[in-house]
């Protein structure tokens, strides 16, 4: 029994051990494209234009299960309108806007050797601002919910320091940027491949 307990109790030290030992907390900075889908509905055409941007994030893991991070990211957002039949005398028009995201996302993760393979599942605001002025076309900001998901591997290259590649997918309703067309009120989705560092804290 005396050899059965003790067994036991340096299996759960080894356990935390391994736990703690994986534990840690960084900064993340990347650079992605983003890539979104073109949405139809009221016989309006939206076009989201393909961009660069880039990603900053601060992640603490204590374990496998317990992952948690906040991310704030910025892209160009500008997006191509086609009304041909139901828009009046405007059948088509550009709106050039940023796009600012903040999300909360959970980041389950293994630790082996130097690799972090993880995923992530988040949500957060998406705010798209439109950019110059134009009499013709009447702008506002969109604010939507969006909802994260993706997954990735972190590659530690010397102590404290790596490089993160990962693909996030993000799900939200289109922006109402304008009044001059009609707002979607259907999903659509954007994809973003990335390549970046971390520093470990």
């Amino acid at each position: 029994m005396g050899v059965k307990l003790t067994s036991a109790i340096f299996a759960v030290v080894a356990v935390v051990g391994s736990a703690c030992a994986s534990a840690q907390t960084d900064v993340g900075l990347s650079l992605y494209g983003a890539f979104s889908g073109t949405v139809d509905e009221n016989g309006i055409t939206q076009s989201p234009a393909a961009t660069a941007g880039g990603i900053f994030e601060l992640r603490h893991i204590a374990n496998p299960i317990l992952g948690f991070e906040g991310t704030y990211s910025y892209n160009r957002a500008n997006r191509h309108y086609v009304c041909p039949t139901s828009c009046g005398d405007v059948t088509f028009g550009t709106i050039k806007a940023d796009a600012h995201q903040v999300t909360v996302d959970w980041v389950p993760s293994v630790h082996v050797l130097n690799l972090r393979p993880f995923g992530v599942l988040g949500i957060g605001g998406l705010f798209n601002v439109p950019q110059g002025s134009d009499p013709q076309v009447s702008t506002k900001t969109g604010s939507q919910v969006v909802y994260v998901y993706g997954a990735g591997l972190d590659v530690t290259v010397i102590p404290h320091f790596g490089l993160r590649f990962q693909y996030r997918g993000n799900l939200y309703k289109p922006p109402d940027v304008t009044d001059l067309f009609t707002s979607a009120d259907k999903f659509t989705h954007t994809a973003q491949p990335m390549v970046g560092i971390f520093i470990r804290l």
